[in-house]
């Protein structure tokens, strides 16, 4: 078989590459093509494969790989993919370009790996959205989750590597090219993305639709404000849910305890609690600050944090991979 990573030389490709090597998933691929934009063409990127020359999509395309990673703009993808998919290549995107068509699964793995089938394109959730719904799953199946509200705290590795620089030059008091419209160093900027007519922010939304249809709860009642802050990795949320039913913090610990890939970490009186700086380079998701909402009869609060670039990127397409791989190849 034949594998292809698309915008390669990205932070999130890179640690696509990376966790590819973790999971070792080297061996089950004849060979391995790296792919970015025309100005990287022949450059060359080292990795287990040995050393690999970086190619163009259309180069890539002529290969006639089995498989392909996205990890690059949504325009890119939106020409790119469907030309792979009708080679009989199976695209694992990360942009949203995909996320809310019709027909095209969006997947967690942990969640909803059921819905790809046969599928030749599949989405990859919004790094935001992943580390939600991983928590809000079990927690809607033993008490119904009657209406979300979750803030996010984004690290600037969400932008790219251009904010990491802005926000690393701004603290060394060099000029900049400013990706954001205000500073980011010692401050805190609540746009995530382009505003919508709504008054929300793109990334706002993306965190609403999307849970929806991972959940398959298209009526839920959620509402999200994202915030970019001075972090370089790791996003965290604080989440407020309200149930239908009656439940204690102690019901919510024991059913994210079971959840694989989440990890709870909650000890006030030890001060254990999830913070970006732990979750970085980890796959799992993180959550801490489990307490009641003493304001509303059936209310929990949490926070969560989880590496952006991991399980909110990187990590969760690999997974999806490595499930197309054990259903279609018999591969563990």
């Amino acid at each position: 078989m034949k594998l292809l990573l698309a915008g390669a030389t990205g932070l999130v490709g890179r640690e696509m590459l990376k966790v590819l090597e973790e999971r070792n998933l080297i061996p089950h691929f004849e060979n391995i093509m790296l792919c970015a934009s025309p100005r990287s063409k022949g450059l060359r990127m080292e990795s287990k494969w040995g050393s690999t020359e970086i190619m163009t999509l259309e180069e890539g395309l002529t290969s006639m790989p089995d498989y392909a990673l996205f990890s690059a703009r949504g325009e890119i993808s939106k020409l790119w993919a469907p030309r792979f998919a009708q080679q009989n290549c199976t695209v694992i995107d990360n942009s949203s370009a995909w996320r809310m068509e019709p027909g095209i699964p969006l997947v967690v793995p942990e969640i909803n790996a059921d819905t790809m089938g046969n599928n030749k394109l599949i989405a990859n959730p919004n790094c935001s959205t992943i580390q939600l719904v991983m928590v809000l799953k079990p927690l809607h199946e033993i008490a119904t989750i009657r209406r979300v509200v979750v803030s996010t705290y984004q690290s600037v590795s969400g932008t790219g590597k251009e904010a990491m620089q802005q926000l690393w030059d701004e603290r060394a008091g060099l000029p900049t090219h400013a990706v954001y419209p205000h500073p980011i160093d010692l401050n805190c900027i609540p746009q995530c993305d382009i505003f919508m007519d709504n008054g929300y922010t793109r990334e706002e939304m993306k965190v609403i639709q999307e849970s929806r249809k991972i959940l398959n709860l298209p009526h839920l009642s959620i509402t999200a404000t994202a915030v970019r802050v001075p972090v370089t990795g790791g996003h965290s949320e604080s989440v407020n849910i309200e149930f239908h039913q009656p439940v204690s913090p102690q019901e919510v610990r024991e059913a994210l305890a079971m959840m694989p890939g989440v990890v709870v970490l909650d000890d006030p009186n030890t001060f254990t609690y999830p913070m970006p700086r732990n979750a970085a380079g980890k796959d799992e998701v993180f959550v801490g600050r489990i307490r009641k909402d003493e304001s509303i009869p059936n209310g929990i609060q949490l926070w969560i944090t989880a590496d952006n670039l991991r399980k909110g990127a990187a990590t969760n397409a690999v997974q999806i991979l490595q499930y197309l791989l054990k259903q279609n190849h018999g591969i563990a």
